[in-house]
């Protein structure tokens, strides 16, 4: 993100503060006020040596770089995050402009309230012309003006849970299903004897399992106005929080546990046949995983009763079809039922006694809104 105006370095220093640009705790390295070659490059190599912390550089130190050492300047300037260009003019603000887009290829969007903007604002590959209290000539040259900002605050709100439905996703991917398969491999000397075949395979992936993942895109967390009220709600996601190795490697560790337990439970449940194991197992695996979409849900939608309905009906009417896989005999008695329940409770129990204690001695900052 750069900052580009004609204000003073103290001012625009101040100004990248109190927007949150740069963090009262960051680093800010000013570029002094070099005059030759040689003093340039010693400015760059001590820049060289820093680690996120945040440019500062006036309009004249800026000149003297760019006439020495153009496109080794570019470079390094792009590589730190926040940017702050102070006392520039309106030809130094196109320069810096157009040398940004041509080392950093990707769309920009520039926003300006004055007319010294307009040609920068023209260059952009997205403009936003902010009408103020200065002359309007910037609303002459534009994409947009301030009066349809307001989609963008919707864009923003609908990119952010679109962010934390790509979370639940990646989490889903990785489930119980590979895990299961995987502990009964390790049980049988890791023999390539696949314990679900056909189309238990194609059906998981798809009619038992596939609309409730997808039903989580209607999740909200709190209203969209409440969102809008209070940006500092997803501070989290700025923070990689919700996707981080943490995160990750928990959801490993719930889907092998889980796993473990739907394996473990089918082998010690069965009795007489070992497709019973398959059985066993198979419904238990749907019927978590059905659970566990529900455990995620934080507003419930009726999309999302439809899906979860759904799914569970589609496998209980395909039981009738699959006496390939299953022991039909076997499926309809009532030690099968409790089986499978018991398999089903020990996988699902505790995950939901923790997912209580922690909402109840560390909530969310979501539910403090809502309570």
């Amino acid at each position: 993100i750069w900052m580009l105006t004609g204000d003073k370095l103290e001012t625009a220093t101040c100004i990248a503060k109190s927007s949150h640009l740069v963090s009262r705790n960051q680093d800010i390295h000013v570029f002094r006020a070099v005059s030759n070659r040689g003093e340039a490059h010693l400015e760059l190599n001590a820049f060289r040596r820093k680690h996120d912390c945040a440019l500062v550089i006036s309009g004249d130190s800026l000149e003297v770089h760019h006439n020495f050492m153009q496109h080794t300047v570019m470079g390094l300037y792009c590589m730190f995050a926040s940017h702050i260009c102070c006392d520039f003019s309106r030809l130094e603000k196109d320069y810096i402009t157009a040398n940004v887009h041509m080392v950093a290829v990707r769309a920009h969007l520039l926003k300006g309230d004055g007319g010294n903007d307009v040609s920068m604002i023209q260059a952009a590959d997205c403009g936003i012309g902010i009408e103020g209290k200065e002359p309007n000539q910037v609303q002459l040259l534009k994409h947009f003006i301030n009066q349809i900002l307001r989609f963008l605050n919707n864009m923003q709100q609908h990119l952010v849970w679109r962010y934390k439905y790509l979370n639940l996703c990646l989490k889903y991917s990785l489930y119980k299903i590979f895990t299961t398969k995987a502990v009964f491999s390790s049980i049988f000397y890791f023999a390539s004897v696949p314990l679900y075949q056909g189309f238990l395979m194609v059906g998981y992936a798809t009619i038992y399992t596939m609309f409730p993942v997808f039903s989580l895109v209607l999740d909200e967390d709190v209203k969209p106005d409440m969102a809008l009220l209070y940006p500092e709600l997803y501070k989290d996601l700025t923070k990689g929080r919700s996707l981080s190795f943490k995160t990750f490697l928990i959801w490993v560790l719930i889907s092998v546990y889980q796993g473990g337990i739907l394996m473990y439970g089918g082998l010690v449940l069965f009795e007489s046949e070992f497709v019973h194991v398959v059985a066993i197992s198979f419904t238990a695996l749907i019927l978590t995983e059905l659970l566990m979409v529900a455990l995620t849900i934080r507003t419930w939608h009726w999309l999302m009763m439809m899906a979860e309905f759904f799914s569970l009906a589609c496998y209980l009417a395909s039981l009738a079809f699959l006496n390939e896989y299953f022991d039909l005999s076997f499926i309809t008695t009532w030690p099968f039922l409790w089986k499978v329940f018991a398999v089903t409770l020990v996988s699902c129990f505790p995950l939901y006694v923790i997912k209580y204690l922690k909402r109840k001695f560390s909530p969310p900052s979501y539910s403090k809104l809502s309570s």
